[in-house]
């Protein structure tokens, strides 16, 4: 339902506040569990209570049928008072008021806030049953018109409450189920930590540790806080924050984060980020924010019961008022009652939360963070996804991906030739041929003489032997001949790698391609939007031509090279004005003003602060499948909230006029309401089951 900020029930938390439409939710909130056991108590005597009205009155029915006259042996004339009316007044009494109370509490706050919520229409409709009942039995004379005792609602009131009760109970045990990713993550904080202080290790609760303190882990022991590994070796478990099923290895200077599992070795680490800072903290931040946040479509809901509920209301009295009159006055407080009743737009106005709560908890079991529900529903009407290149598509760092010997010199000695003049360079490209090397388990020799030509390359003596390494300008300056391998650096530089020509004593030796790589599920991720019939774009800053050769492997059929990164968020606002809903995929700083222009911004998880701080969903396992992931999810929420909001107005549309013109009992039109209700939830909570991959 609508929540007025200026009249609702508030509950300040960590810094934030929260505004309520009822005490019970108010009650759920601050303390779930308590609530719960409360509810359940209400539940048991307000079933109790139901059951027992139930066997009395079958008992009275099977008596009757049997031709037995009930209780004989009671002196019924020297008990004036014990009849039929008064035993229904002792069994309902309790769960109107002790069954029923939180409504009336509800009830009261509304009618204080001056608002009308779930819990007014409750209250009241049960209390006409109820009191009206008490007149009947006790009073009979007030009333306007003359009715006997067994024309009483006793039962009306009490199955109602009972049947709201136990809808609202299944409720909340269904929603406790389905919002455990924020209780789940929150579990993953230790209690306590192991610093070293003065020289000893001490037990501390987690939250007083300190930045800069030095902390230990050991096999089986979660890790308290955000940090970089000083010393030891283990395997660690971060499925739960990072949907990564196989432990990740850690060595010193690795980077660990605050309520991983350690699975193997023990290690010291020291903190670098506590309390608000970490990791752990900021994403249930950014889900408990999803998970409370309104989506536009959530606007529909709140603009229709913001007039709905005050007219039925109207209902209700003009109904009540038109039957009283056509001389049916029992008549009319059964319509009075029915249509209190089965207009409670619960259903309509959990529609979208509960679907929301649901989505962005399976989101973040998968390592994929929403910001919010306006973001799930421009992801079900994305049309285009934009990927940066450089760290998004490919691994963002050059790798020897060809050599082609020359002449006498074999692949492993081009290699060790090529790795020892590049163990002294400090070019970005040395890296890689070192890097290679290593892989390849081939150790590189001192060098003598070691001389960088900028511009040009390396040159050294390896084992006695001249040997130079670098682009055709250097090999062209020494005189080594290289027209042989001119068609080879061609196909090279087509495929957008760099080509570097290694020469040993005046000859050519090899030709070495270094290039910055795809990753391997880039190209499943391709496919998989392109079966979605989202179109795929390539946004970098590199060359067309190496641009280009990424864009054939990948399968992209528009690639946008040469791109500055002021340049991008232009690029994207064209795209916009064409018409296409863009979602951009990146992970630097640079890509910051695409990811703010997009219409959703998706940030690799591995990439800079800056970039995750503007996407609106951040990839946790910097796996770029997951963008798949991210829209099917949002897809199949959008599509639940749908069904959910339908099936709410219609049945708040149909139900409304049935009860008005008498044709709906007030006990069915509980359970209709309860169940509405309920089904909401259940639908909701099948997301949990959606196939994603």
């Amino acid at each position: 339902m609508v929540v007025d900020k200026a009249t609702a029930l508030r509950t300040d938390r960590a810094g934030r506040s929260y505004y309520f439409c009822s005490a019970g939710c108010q009650r759920t909130f601050e303390s779930p569990e308590a609530e719960l056991k409360s509810m359940r108590t209400r539940v048991t005597i307000a079933l109790t209570g139901v059951l027992a009205l139930a066997i009395m009155r079958a008992g009275a029915f099977i008596a009757l049928a049997t031709g037995a006259t009930l209780l004989t042996w009671v002196p019924i004339p020297a008990l004036p008072w014990f009849t039929w009316g008064v035993w229904l007044f002792l069994l309902v009494t309790p769960v109107q008021f002790i069954g029923g109370w939180s409504f009336y509490v509800g009830a009261f706050n509304a009618l204080r806030n001056r608002s009308i919520n779930m819990d007014l229409l409750i209250a009241l409709g049960t209390s006409v049953a109820y009191f009206y009942s008490v007149a009947v039995l006790f009073f009979p004379s007030v009333l306007p018109v003359k009715v006997e005792e067994r024309d009483v609602y006793f039962e009306v009131s009490a199955v109602i409450i009972a049947f709201v009760l136990l809808g609202k109970y299944m409720e909340e045990i269904i929603k406790k189920h389905s919002s455990a990713a924020v209780r789940k993550l929150l579990d993953l904080k230790p209690a306590t930590a192991h610093v070293l202080r003065g020289g000893e290790e001490v037990e501390i609760p987690a939250e007083q540790v300190m930045v800069g303190e030095t902390l230990v882990v050991r096999p089986g022991e979660r890790i308290a806080t955000d940090g970089v590994v000083l010393e030891g070796s283990s395997a660690v478990d971060e499925s739960m924050l990072t949907g990564e099923s196989m432990p990740v290895d850690k060595q010193p200077g690795a980077a660990v984060i605050g309520g991983t599992l350690n699975r193997t070795g023990s290690f010291r680490f020291q903190a670098s980020r506590i309390g608000a800072e970490t990791a752990l903290a900021q994403i249930v931040k950014m889900v408990e924010d999803a998970q409370t946040s309104s989506a536009p479509i959530q606007r529909i809901a709140d603009q229709v019961t913001r007039y709905f509920v005050p007219a039925v209301v109207g209902t209700a009295i003009l109904s009540f008022a038109l039957w009283w009159l056509a001389g049916n006055f029992p008549q009319g407080l059964l319509a009075f009652i029915a249509v209190l009743i089965i207009a409670c737009p619960c259903a309509l106005g959990i529609a979208t939360p509960a679907a929301l709560m649901v989505g962005v908890g399976r989101g973040a079991q998968a390592g994929i963070l929403i910001r919010g529900g306006e973001i799930l529903e421009k992801a079900e009407r994305l049309t285009t996804v934009v990927f940066d290149k450089t760290g998004t598509l490919t691994r963002g760092e050059p790798a020897l991906t060809d050599l082609k010997p020359c002449g006498h010199c074999d692949h492993d000695e081009a290699l060790r030739l090529a790795a020892s003049l590049e163990a002294g360079s400090e070019h970005p490209l040395a890296e890689a041929i070192l890097r290679g090397a290593r892989e390849r388990g081939i150790a590189p020799c001192a060098v003598k003489g070691f001389e960088a030509v900028p511009g040009h390359g390396v040159r050294g003596q390896v084992d006695g032997r001249k040997v130079l390494f670098g682009n055709r300008r250097l090999m062209e300056g020494a005189g080594v001949d290289v027209a042989t391998v001119g068609p080879d650096m061609e196909r090279f530089q087509a495929d957008g790698k760099t080509a570097m020509l290694l020469a040993c004593d005046g000859e050519l030796a090899a030709v070495i391609a270094v290039a910055d790589t795809i990753k391997p599920e880039a190209r499943e991720a391709v496919r998989s939007l392109r079966a979605e019939g989202v179109e795929v774009v390539m946004l970098t800053g590199d060359n067309a031509r190496t641009a280009a050769a990424i864009g054939r492997a990948l399968e992209i059929d528009r690639v946008i090279a040469d791109v500055l990164p002021s340049d991008k968020a232009r690029v994207i606002k064209e795209l916009q004005q064409a018409g296409k809903v863009v979602a951009m995929v990146g992970d630097g700083v640079n890509d910051a003003p695409a990811l703010a222009t997009a219409d959703i911004g998706i940030a690799i998880g591995s990439g800079s602060d800056v970039a995750k701080e503007t996407g609106g969903i951040i990839l946790v396992r910097s796996d770029v499948r997951d963008v798949v992931t991210g829209i099917r999810l949002s897809r199949a929420t959008m599509r639940t909230i749908k069904r959910n909001l339908f099936w709410a107005f219609v049945y708040n549309t149909v139900g409304v006029p049935i009860a008005a013109f008498g044709l709906l009992n007030p006990i069915i039109a509980a359970a209709a309401m309860a169940l509405s209700s309920l089904s909401v939830i259940v639908n909701s909570a099948l997301l949990k089951r959606a196939r994603l991959q």
